[in-house]
């Protein structure tokens, strides 16, 4: 069986790159919201407190980068962790976990009457058919393109994102369709574009504007935004923010069969569908090896998920009656489900258990203490006391940054830096995160992308060695970078730029340049 990973998806969409998280212009859909959700201690639900200490301490020592947790039982928060400096009023980049609410906007049109499972994909965009259409491409059917069986053997998105100044949808209808529909499994991001495209054709509405008020308003998701293709549509297979408190609530609807507050949101009948195994995936034993439904996952202990590259995980667990929500940026998924496993199913039982204090103690202690490192070197030191205040000319490249100053005191400083389009001022603290408080856009992303903003944290250090390093989150795009400020000499610096993927991963090699400055004079 042919099959492309989430990671080859991802490396091919160029989103290992700079501005991993830069895609196409927003669509933003702003909600009335409603209360919060009930909290109860894990105890009272029957699950155990240690087990939950057990795995946030695992993820801790994983070294796979954590951000934030949510655990619901019985339709109740027992547990909610951030690391530092993400946060739970923030939106987080879900990348496929996307796929999942697509499913959610065709369900809910295939509620209204607008489409049907069984409608041929060709049938919607007669005007941007190839001139022969292959026997496979006419037999390629909605429920095919949800359970990634539409007959391709490559993945779609990459020639989509490719191609300059045509349509996505005649991208794809173009791609040779090497099986037949239904046959034969290849996780395609391009085909949950075609979702998303067919949904906005019969409602006249893009996916983000159809579900604000069928899906976000009745669940109380108050703030979201999902990336746009050139042609207007949602990208469907990726580019959709929420908070994990959303997550959370469209985890719990799925529970209870697309059921909230007493309406029925997505029909049951939707419900049960999307969340059974369509299809065979992924050969082996592992979490993406039990079957796939309609842009959900199967878990090896007979769950449902909807997952995201680099760990965004909506984790659905009927048999226990709870949901699982993790953001980070992992390197190695597999190994984070199985570390979910082994520490959370145990403390899991079928009764309340007998409060225990002590262990809830500690847990809040835990949680409200979690961080991502931010030691990075000494703090107001030689070399920052050095560079304090000079502004040094940047040599020409490709972002059209002019000027770069360092200005500093005992607590932290910020990085300025001053272009022909724009001026960013972004804060940090000596070995401690300070978060901007307003949205900024990667100054170092890759130019051939538009971009998308997020509050940005920086952390800063001065090596032995005498260097300045100033460690950036961008706490809305999951990603970051490491700036490195070398002294040439007492009138020049450098300007090393590290993506946090490629600080992760050495095979991932960093492909900006090294910018060089000169003090202006």
């Amino acid at each position: 069986m042919s099959i492309i990973h989430r990671r080859d998806f991802i490396r091919n969409s160029g989103a290992y790159s700079a501005g991993a998280f830069m895609f196409s212009h927003l669509d933003w859909a702003g909600n009335i919201g409603t209360t919060g959700l009930p909290r109860a201690t894990p105890e009272s639900t029957g699950v155990s407190s240690e087990s939950i200490i057990q795995y946030l301490q695992e993820a801790n020592k994983s070294g796979l980068e954590h951000h934030g947790f949510m655990f619901l039982r019985h339709g109740k928060v027992i547990a909610e962790a951030y690391w530092r400096p993400f946060e739970r009023h923030q939106v987080h980049t879900l990348y496929s976990l996307s796929k999942s609410f697509t499913s959610t906007a065709v369900g809910l049109a295939v509620k209204e009457g607008l489409i049907k499972l069984n409608d041929k994909v060709i049938s919607f965009f007669p005007e941007l058919l190839p001139e022969v259409v292959s026997d496979n491409l006419a037999k390629m059917e909605i429920h095919h393109a949800l359970s990634m069986a539409t007959g391709h053997t490559v993945d779609t998105i990459p020639s989509m994102r490719a191609a300059q100044n045509v349509s996505w949808i005649k991208t794809f209808l173009a791609r040779p369709v090497e099986k037949e529909p239904g046959t034969h499994f290849l996780y395609n991001t391009g085909s949950s574009y075609i979702l998303s495209a067919i949904v906005s054709k019969v409602s006249g509405q893009s996916v983000q504007e159809y579900l604000s008020s069928r899906l976000y308003k009745p669940l109380g998701i108050t703030q979201s935004d999902w990336e746009q293709s050139p042609e207007g549509n949602n990208l469907g297979g990726y580019g959709l923010r929420v908070t994990a408190d959303d997550i959370a609530r469209f985890g719990q609807l799925y529970l209870q069969k697309g059921s909230w507050e007493g309406k029925q949101i997505i029909p049951a009948s939707y419900a049960d569908d999307a969340t059974v195994s369509h299809i065979s995936s992924n050969p082996g034993d592992g979490d993406w090896s039990q079957g796939y439904g309609y842009q959900f996952w199967r878990c090896k202990p007979g769950f449902y998920r909807g997952d995201g590259a680099y760990g965004q995980y909506c984790i659905v667990m009927p048999q226990h009656d709870a949901v699982l929500v993790v953001l980070s940026e992992s390197t190695d998924m597999q190994r984070q489900m199985t570390m979910m496993w082994n520490t959370l199913l145990p403390g899991i039982k079928p009764q309340s258990l007998p409060d225990d204090k002590n262990k809830l103690e500690e847990l809040n202690q835990l949680s409200k203490g979690l961080a991502l490192p931010a030691q990075i070197g000494m703090g107001d030191s030689k070399i920052s006391k050095s560079l304090n205040g000079i502004l040094f000319q940047l040599n020409e490249n490709q972002w059209i940054w002019d000027t770069l100053q360092i200005n500093s005191g005992n607590r932290g400083g910020h990085l300025l830096l001053k272009g022909k389009r724009d001026t960013v001022e972004i804060p940090f603290g000596w070995n401690e995160w300070k978060i901007s408080g307003h949205r900024l856009l990667n100054p170092f992303g890759n130019d051939y992308r538009s971009k998308v903003t997020s509050n940005v944290a920086a952390t800063a250090g001065c090596t032995p060695e005498g260097s300045l390093k100033i460690r950036l989150k961008y706490t809305e795009g999951i990603h970051g970078d490491l700036f490195t400020i070398r002294q040439q000499s007492a009138t020049s610096v450098e300007l090393g730029l590290l993506h946090s993927l490629s600080e992760k991963n050495a095979n991932n090699k960093e492909s900006r340049p090294v910018l060089n400055g000169v003090a202006a004079m």
